[in-house]
């Protein structure tokens, strides 16, 4: 194929970006399982923080829609190297933005409860005034403002909290770790959210997706949270109950008790108002996500550290 037939290709398909990370496994499965035809690039295969190899990329591929997956995602270290992180978190969603505005594609842009000050005592709503706190939240608004601006009409900033999965580390699999461990955890009680399966999270992206496409969602900002809501040391009792242990041997904390170089919000409860509005089902209950989840996360630690 010449150059020429090469930039006149009509989009089509899915391009995953952070494909190697917990989330982006996910969304690739999720697409395969529905069928969609799907592009997976890692960190190695796609560095996002260069602008030439992001365009060269999406023009090569023409992807119908861009699922950005990819992120700075260690909160504490970026409170010393918030350069660096803005240029995974900022520089990258923008470069994306930017590629996206040349091929005709839609971008799903995955964000963070951190963009918010996490001070609310009612869920935050998509339009909600930011007001991030940390070096993190900082370059994911960055982000945010970038993918909105240059793509008005086609890019979707997609906010989540409180991931987990099989495929990556995160709380859910640190906890089940440090049952067997510990007689005894203190989980700090005064921090609020929702906890949200990575897989659920991919069948929400599936479906916005296909709604950009068909033009029933409109482009702007979703959250993407698991309805209900509870603390980290609701969480892991919860975690406990299924593991047949205990959740008496979890005793709470307060936040003081794990001082952290970034601040985490005290409230990161999120509104869903805008998936209802564009016709799509906010995620289910945080408790009944995990206990579907919660077979798959433990086989995972288990093969992983065998007795």
């Amino acid at each position: 194929m010449n150059p020429t037939e090469e930039q006149g290709k009509t989009p089509a398909g899915w391009l995953v970006t952070g494909a190697g990370g917990m989330l982006g496994q996910d969304v690739l499965a999720r697409l395969a399982a529905a069928g969609e035809q799907a592009t997976a690039l890692d960190r190695a295969a796609l560095d996002l923080t260069d602008a030439d190899a992001v365009r060269r990329a999406l023009e090569h591929h023409r992807p119908a829609v861009v699922v950005n997956c990819a992120a700075w995602t260690a909160v504490d270290d970026a409170e010393t190297r918030e350069a660096e992180a803005l240029a995974i978190n900022g520089d990258g969603p923008a470069h994306l933005a930017a590629a996206c505005a040349r091929t005709g594609a839609v971008l799903l842009h995955v964000s963070t409860d951190y963009v918010f000050a996490g001070d609310a005592t009612t869920p935050y709503a998509e339009d909600a005034p930011t007001a991030p706190r940390s070096a993190y939240g900082r370059t994911k608004l960055a982000g945010e403002q970038a993918v909105l601006k240059t793509l008005p009409d086609s890019g979707y900033v997609v906010r989540t909290a409180w991931l987990y999965g099989a495929g990556g580390g995160n709380f859910v699999r640190t906890m089940i770790k440090l049952e067997g461990l510990k007689e005894t955890l203190d989980v700090v009680d005064d921090q609020r959210g929702q906890p949200t399966w990575s897989a659920d999270l991919a069948g929400l992206l599936l479906e916005l997706g296909r709604g950009a496409l068909a033009g029933t969602a409109p482009a702007g900002v979703y959250h993407g949270t698991s309805s209900g809501e509870t603390t980290w040391y609701g969480l892991t009792r919860e975690i406990f109950r299924l593991l047949g242990t205990d959740p008496d041997r979890v005793r709470p904390t307060t936040s003081e008790a794990f001082v952290r170089p970034a601040p985490r919000p005290a409230y990161s409860v999120l509104g869903h108002e805008r998936f209802a509005a564009a016709g799509i089902e906010p995620l289910r209950d945080w408790r009944a996500a995990l206990t579907e989840a919660f077979p798959e996360i433990h086989r995972v630690h288990e093969k992983e550290n065998p007795a």
